[in-house]
């Protein structure tokens, strides 16, 4: 059985201010109507694959069941991670995972995907994986190599052997090269970028780490053995999770095994890691401008112009990226879009919010905007999905008022509970049990006006949640 794994792990920092770290890239639908997570999963279909093992940071858990939900794709196991260890023991503990259960079965392959890229040419992708089926069976480690349409120093290489294919011996990996070694890599036929993706036995690839880094593994069983199941999400243990080594698959296992092999992949890869690669993979107008949202350009050339809501007015422009959102706006040569992330680190350590979240926030049960505030207020538009409610909490320092402006909300206040319709609001006191609950088949929107001493989300009580909460602010 071909089991997908797919790997929703970083921050995307590059792509700031649309990527932040509690909704980084693959949230995002950067280059179509759906999420770049949602475009993973479906790319597998028609490969008669299984459900997939999402692996993902446990701050992006409803945001990854909910993004499945959407696309009617349900996950065979959602694990979370509470810290980051890389890709080598994301996918051991996927691999431990498709195994449960099933010790004397088959061994399943796991086709394992970053949740991050782009593949314009989904049936060249296909074809790929089917041409690497044979060896992943006969027990090599598959990895996919991207022919390269350019010298590209922010990838690394990889040599194939000579050979008839379709699986290659990997003769060597290349670092991120240096742009006259680049240029050389192209020319050669026989260097292929480093994709991330790979196609192996799930019990394969566990002997195969285990031989060059056993405390992993020990530590990846420990956390899988010790991990509690959360509404739909699988909890690893963390103190056995957090000892656990971190080292990418490439560094732990491909570059020491004897039984690595390359798939040639020609299908429009990108891992869209800059703003200046999501220009490239998009279409441009005449003058070389890709613009999104509400832009208007005079004498502007070779531009990625993106508005979320309001205005945006270029002149005389040449290969710039300008990107706003509702708290942020970025102005940036194309030539220095690496330099984002060096942006992102200095703004953390600032302390900026904006690097974590968007004005708008996703809840499980829907989403809040902040949508002004000030000394002692804050004014905020709920949205909540039908048949959702929010916990039932408590805060100590604000009171809040609540008006509803469509939707049907069934309020809890202390022994209160009642209905609020169109036009209709009510007072929460400060210390009050209370709680909004959408009972109706349509959104629910609210505006919320907070006014007290203290305002921040982590001045929350709760007492029931229907998410498994108590205790957070999440």
């Amino acid at each position: 059985m071909l089991v997908p794994v797919i790997l929703s792990g970083g921050a995307g920092t590059r792509l700031w201010p649309l990527s932040r770290e509690l909704c980084p890239k693959q949230f995002l639908p950067l280059v179509g109507s759906e999420t770049m997570l949602q475009e993973t999963v479906r790319r597998v279909a028609g490969l008669g694959a299984g459900q997939p093992i999402v692996v993902c940071n446990e701050q992006h858990r409803f945001t990854v069941a909910e993004q499945l939900r959407l696309i009617d794709a349900p996950a065979r196991a959602i694990v979370l991670e509470p810290v980051a260890r890389n890709t080598a023991p994301a996918v051991a503990v996927a691999a431990l995972a498709a195994l449960q259960g099933d010790a004397a079965g088959a061994e399943p392959l796991l086709l394992v995907l970053p949740a991050d890229h782009l593949l314009k040419d989904v049936g060249a992708f296909q074809a790929a994986v089917r041409a690497g089926l044979d060896a992943a069976r006969e027990g090599k480690l598959v990895t996919f190599g991207v022919v390269p349409t350019k010298p590209e120093t922010g990838y690394g290489y990889i040599r194939r052997a000579a050979g008839t294919g379709p699986a290659y011996r990997i003769a060597e990996f290349v670092e991120k090269p240096d742009a006259a070694r680049a240029a050389r890599c192209v020319a050669s036929p026989d260097y292929l970028w480093n994709s991330g993706m790979f196609l192996f036995g799930a019990r394969r690839y566990l002997k195969e780490l285990a031989l060059f880094a056993p405390t992993m593994v020990a530590d990846c069983q420990a956390a899988l053995a010790g991990a509690s199941i959360d509404l739909d999400f699988t909890r690893l243990a963390a103190a056995d999770f957090a000892r656990c080594p971190s080292d990418s698959i490439d560094y732990a296992v491909m570059e020491k095994t004897r039984d690595a092999v390359v798939v040639p992949l020609d299908a429009g890869w990108s891992d869209v890691g800059s703003w200046a690669a999501l220009h490239d993979n998009l279409p441009a107008d005449a003058d070389g401008n890709v613009t999104h949202g509400d832009v208007v350009v005079e004498d502007t050339a070779r531009c990625y112009l993106y508005s979320s809501q309001r205005l945006v007015a270029a002149v005389g422009l040449r290969d710039h990226v300008v990107v706003e959102t509702k708290d942020a706006v970025l102005v940036v040569p194309k030539d220095r879009v690496q330099d984002v992330k060096n942006l992102v680190a200095r703004l953390r350590r600032l302390g900026r919010g904006e690097t974590a979240l968007h004005r708008e926030v996703a809840r499980p049960w829907g989403s809040f905007d902040s949508v002004d505030s000030g000394e002692r207020f804050q004014v905020k538009r709920l949205t909540v999905k039908p048949g959702a409610q929010l916990s039932l909490q408590m805060h100590h320092h604000r009171a809040e008022h609540w008006i509803v402006v469509s939707g049907t909300a069934r309020v809890t206040c202390d022994d209160r509970v009642f209905l609020l319709s169109e036009n209709e609001s009510t007072f929460i006191p400060v210390g009050a049990k209370h709680r909004i609950e959408n009972p109706g088949k349509v959104p629910l929107h609210v505006i919320e006006v907070q006014s007290g001493s203290y305002l921040g989300e982590d001045d929350i009580v709760r007492f029931e949640d229907s998410y498994g909460r108590q205790g957070t602010s999440t």
